[in-house]
């Protein structure tokens, strides 16, 4: 069987939302500047502006020098200083920098890996309604990591963060619909949760759902749609989907394979409002 699921969700930036309700005047155009600088690629500005608000205290300024530790940016990477300017901001209830203190617990990155670490920040952030942590303390669930493994458990969480629209725990709801776990096995449920997140762009329900048509899952098996998702997962960076495509196109007329590939431009280029017959 050709589906994927995605693994942990990556570290996002911090971003500018909280801004004005937790910064003076003052501090808020030195975050600004500094946003301003991030936001075209000048890590150096951005660092400046950032360092000094982080040493002050400020929760977000701390997260943010975490995620540019993180990633190397304006810095030499350095994931211990990634922990400390995230832990400094978790400990001031930051949920996004909860949920980044866990990731690098899960991965093992500036500090020793640790799952039942990395549970307790997953679930400090999930309490306060982030979604990726949501959807990473079910992973954690579903795999065994530092819990029990527990399908129902790992149910709930995907559900909570897929109904706010996370497309990753969407995904992963649409597969345990799909092998019945911790829910029982419903074909329709899951296509419902593939289309949710494959027409958000999420290139691994697109993919889940171009094997739903290669295999007749729920749907009337069709080459062509089949062709034509796996197309779409191909170009948004899904590196196993051009593979089944190709697999696909060996099955088809060249007739056919023209209207796969017209069909995905149109998908893509309509803003995944017309995809299909």
């Amino acid at each position: 069987m050709k589906h994927l699921t995605k693994p942990i969700r990556a570290i996002h930036f911090l971003v500018l939302a909280f801004l004005m309700t937790l910064f003076s005047s003052v501090m808020a155009q030195d975050f600004q500047r500094g946003f301003a600088a991030y936001s075209t690629g000048d890590y150096a500005t951005a660092l400046q502006e950032w360092t000094p608000l982080a040493e002050a205290g400020d929760a977000i300024a701390q997260g943010n020098l975490g995620v540019m530790y993180e990633r190397g940016q304006g810095v030499p990477q350095d994931y211990k200083e990634a922990v400390k300017w995230f832990r400094l901001a978790a400990d001031q209830g930051g949920a996004i920098a909860q949920g980044n203190l866990g990731l690098m617990y899960e991965r093992g990155q500036g500090v020793p890996q640790d799952y039942k670490e990395a549970m307790k920040w997953f679930r400090l952030a999930a309490d306060q309604g982030n979604t990726d942590a949501q959807y990473n303390y079910g992973l954690m669930y579903k795999n065994g990591q530092g819990v029990p493994q527990d399908y129902k458990e790992a149910v709930k969480w995907f559900r909570l963060a897929a109904d706010q629209g996370n497309t990753d725990a969407q995904t992963h709801l649409a597969s345990s619909y799909r092998k019945g776990e911790g829910v029982p096995q419903d074909i329709k449920e899951a296509i419902k949760w593939y289309r949710l997140a494959a027409y958000e762009g999420n290139s691994y329900a697109q993919n889940n759902l171009g094997a739903m048509y290669e295999y007749g899952h729920g749907v009337l098996q069709d080459n062509t749609m089949a062709h034509m998702w796996y197309n779409i997962a191909s170009a948004n960076g899904n590196e196993k989907a051009g593979g089944y495509r190709d697999e696909r196109a060996g099955l088809m007329t060249n007739a056919d394979i023209s209207k796969a590939q017209s069909m995905a431009r149109e998908c893509i280029n309509s803003g995944y409002t017309k995809c299909g017959y």
